[in-house]
């Protein structure tokens, strides 16, 4: 399911002006722009069309005042990425070759904090207040604060309130950040910024859970990374987890997640270990119960169209193949 080809046409149209304005944004230097554009080409854009919807959930907010900021979102999503794979030495990323491994890890640090400053570059230059600045600020502390954590980890098994933390703030943060922001701008009262928010964290921690879901049980050819990917780096998640507390072999299967270094035969044991239990169906449960979650917090003073698309990403996150 493709949620953008279920956007109303406004919203369409807007996300056509979006892709225009992030290539705008990566152009001041060639080789920059040669070597941001394959990053930034077949993003689903799920951050920025959040916070543009959402500053239209009530009544229609100008483009010329949501668009650098959705433009902003898309380049501190696509830095954030740049590092990810750095750290996790990713040799793809959206079936392409990721930037630390065409150009190395030096030149890919700097294309990530090019892409960070240029972020808030577009914020200082069109006179967001000091709420925008902080949320945006803040978003990016618990983006290296998760990273962190999840680095200092490896090849732990996490306590589910740990993962959970972890998920939190690497993706549901974003998420709700940037529903937060879309309000923020519309100048909503706070009651509606607070459910717009809720419905963003709850949207995230259901993202997350599906991709770590994906990481097992997805098309590779799809996703565009092999099975195990997280396993391989030391990142244990909630299929994980889940087979840890459920499987008779759940000792052979927690002596290859924590051995430090797994081969590609231990990957394979493991993917079957986990799938031999309900993890797949426990972890889609979950996702599940988190969309409906955010789907509560749908006001039905929003706009029906507006209230429709923001229904149809929930869907889209549980349903999603990539």
């Amino acid at each position: 399911m493709n949620f953008v080809a279920t956007l109303s046409e406004t919203a369409a149209k807007n996300l056509r002006e979006l892709e225009e304005n992030i290539r705008q944004a990566i152009s001041d230097d060639e080789f920059i722009f040669e070597a941001c554009e394959p990053l930034i080409r077949g993003g689903k854009r799920l951050r920025p069309m959040l916070m543009l919807l959402c500053a239209n959930a009530k009544t229609s907010c100008p483009n010329e005042r949501t668009m650098p900021l959705a433009t902003a979102l898309e380049l501190i999503h696509t830095a954030s990425l740049v590092h990810d794979d750095i750290i996790d030495t990713s040799k793809k990323r959206r079936g392409v070759e990721t930037a630390n491994s065409k150009y190395g890890a030096q030149i890919a640090v700097l294309i990530g904090d090019y892409l960070f400053a240029k972020a808030f570059q577009l914020v200082a230059e069109n006179n967001y207040d000091a709420r925008v600045q902080a949320i945006l600020s803040k978003l990016v502390k618990n983006l290296c604060v998760g990273e962190i954590r999840q680095d200092r980890s490896l090849f732990a098994v996490p306590t589910m309130t740990e993962y959970y933390t972890r998920i939190n703030l690497k993706t549901a943060i974003f998420l709700s950040s940037c529903c937060e922001l879309g309000a923020i701008v519309a100048q909503m009262d706070s009651h509606e910024v607070e459910t717009l928010s809720a419905y963003g964290t709850s949207l995230g921690l259901a993202f997350q859970i599906i991709d770590d879901l994906l990481d097992f049980c997805g098309d590779e050819k799809v996703t565009g990374k092999p099975h195990g990917s997280d396993l391989k780096s030391g990142v244990i998640t909630l299929p994980v987890i889940r087979a840890l507390s459920t499987s008779d072999e759940a000792p052979a299967l927690r002596k290859i997640v924590t051995s430090g270094a797994v081969t590609c035969d231990q990957i394979a044991t493991a993917i079957k270990i986990i799938r031999g239990t309900d993890a797949v169906d426990y972890c889609r449960t979950r996702a599940e119960a988190h969309v409906e979650a955010a789907r509560i917090n749908l006001s039905s003073s929003l706009k029906v169209s507006v209230r429709i698309a923001l229904e149809r990403i929930a869907e889209f996150v549980v349903d999603r193949t990539r």
